[in-house]
């Protein structure tokens, strides 16, 4: 397969066609709902939005924003790299605010297995993705 730029079109269908295969994370789809929205900013395309979402028995993963949206998180192009090929720590990236969470905190807290089950996937298409 051919490589794919972080945070294009084609990284988030890849993602997105993925996550629709996966059982897993398919299942879960009728355990939790939530809809999260990213922003990532001052990138390539400049301001990118893409969703997770949880709801009726399915995760889907797509551009654009959630509907309905739980939860937002803004962060800058620089840091949405640093956390995606591990030279920061996720939880380091909101500790300092360099990812910014608006809305229901409590939900995302509450959504881990979520991640969990993105984990692979998100691990599956770096091998394919490029970072500039």
């Amino acid at each position: 397969m051919s490589t794919v730029r972080y945070l294009s079109l084609d990284w988030i269908e890849a993602i997105g066609t993925r996550a629709a295969e996966n059982a897993q994370l398919q299942a879960l789809g009728s355990t939790l709902e939530i809809g999260i929205t990213q922003m990532v900013s001052d990138g390539p395309e400049d301001t990118v939005l893409y969703h997770l979402q949880v709801k009726d028995n399915a995760v889907t993963f797509g551009a654009g924003p959630a509907d309905p949206e739980h939860v937002r998180l803004e962060q800058e192009w620089e840091t949405a790299v640093a956390v995606a090929t591990g030279e920061m720590a996720a939880e380091d990236a909101f500790i300092t605010g360099a990812i910014r969470i608006g809305g229901d905190a409590q939900m995302l807290l509450q959504s881990q297995e979520i991640f969990a089950a993105l984990d692979p996937i998100f691990d599956e298409v770096a091998h394919i993705t490029v970072y500039k």
